[in-house]
């Protein structure tokens, strides 16, 4: 039976150049449960909105091993093999963290982000600190953190892993209510594979309001402007944009 690895990374910034300088996971087997948490040191200067937002302070990390000789990052390449699941929201950001101190995953993949998004098509958000409310999930994650000896801390790296364990049990839920008795890791797995078409109303830019189909019909060419010039696009959005695209 294989290993079941939930994972965040808090880091120096979003950009091309930025490094990990927290790594948190647990490794879930059966009832056992092991938590790998370091912060780490990096080069990169940390930016300050970054530093706003996960609290991790360039003093904190000074002295610091970096990433790659964590025990956290040893113990994850020990991991990394196809007969353990890697679990992420939003696993792009992170692999590609992760890829930047030569780690390539080899492990089967779930992203609860893209799985939100397809078991929880009707919510208007699908951050991790979204549902950590919606779903009431704040109520019960003191007892889970005093159980693995966890201290609860907003967008810090194993406090979002914490969080993450405990969606991970409503994303079940909701896979039972959607598609009955199947496998929720394959399908889980097979979700996090397949794109999400986004048929609600756009909350930015121009046609604020309107559906792509409904900006394709009124103005193709700024759907096509929205591929080549707004580089925040998500994997979805460009496979929503281009889909509507290819069917106008």
């Amino acid at each position: 039976m294989g290993k079941y690895v939930l994972l965040d990374t808090e880091t120096t910034g979003a950009g091309e150049n930025d490094r990990i300088i927290q790594l948190g996971f647990m490794v879930l087997e059966g009832k056992n449960v092991e938590v790998f948490n370091d912060l780490c040191w990096s080069d990169v200067p940390i930016g300050y909105g970054a530093m706003e937002v996960h609290g991790i302070t360039p003093e904190m990390i000074a002295g610091l091993p970096p990433c790659i000789e964590t025990t956290a990052f040893k113990t994850l390449n020990a991991l990394n093999g196809p007969e353990n699941v890697l679990i992420i929201h939003n696993a792009p950001f992170d692999l590609g963290m992760l890829a930047k101190e030569n780690f390539t995953s080899r492990m089967r993949l779930i992203d609860t982000l893209r799985c939100a998004k397809h078991l929880f098509d009707d919510e208007d958000a699908h951050r991790l600190q979204y549902f950590r409310y919606r779903l009431g999930l704040y109520k019960i994650e003191e007892a889970e953190a005093a159980s693995l000896g966890i201290e609860v801390k907003a967008h810090d790296a194993i406090g979002d892993v914490l969080v993450l364990k405990l969606f991970l049990s409503e994303l079940r839920k909701r896979l039972a209510e959607r598609f009955g008795s199947v496998n929720p890791i394959d399908k889980m797995v097979e979700l996090t594979q397949t794109p999400v078409f986004y048929t609600k109303a756009l909350k930015f830019g121009k046609y604020k309001g309107k559906t792509l189909s409904e900006i394709a019909e009124a103005d193709r060419g700024y759907l096509t402007w929205m591929l080549g010039n707004m580089e925040s696009l998500d994997e979805d959005m460009r496979y929503s944009i281009a889909t509507v695209l290819e069917s106008a």
